[in-house]
């Protein structure tokens, strides 16, 4: 896994920020999207137990967004 590019966390940022002044696009999708930067940032951080933590907590909401469709 590699470490997320600035310009990774920016588009995530703009579609974010799209997505709460128009409700535009898929929850679920972004949150798997954040889920996947937060990991990306962990795997980045070895023996960072927090952002470990931030990631898995992210990934699990994701998951129950998916599941809920």
């Amino acid at each position: 896994m590699s470490r997320p590019s600035p310009n990774d966390l920016s588009d995530f940022l703009t579609d974010l920020a799209a997505f709460r002044t128009s409700d535009d696009g898929d929850y679920a999708e972004l949150m798997a999207r954040k889920a996947e930067l937060l990991e990306r940032i962990a795997a980045d951080m070895p023996g960072d137990a927090e952002a470990a933590e931030v990631a898995a907590l992210a990934r699990t909401r994701a998951n129950e967004l998916k599941a809920n469709g």
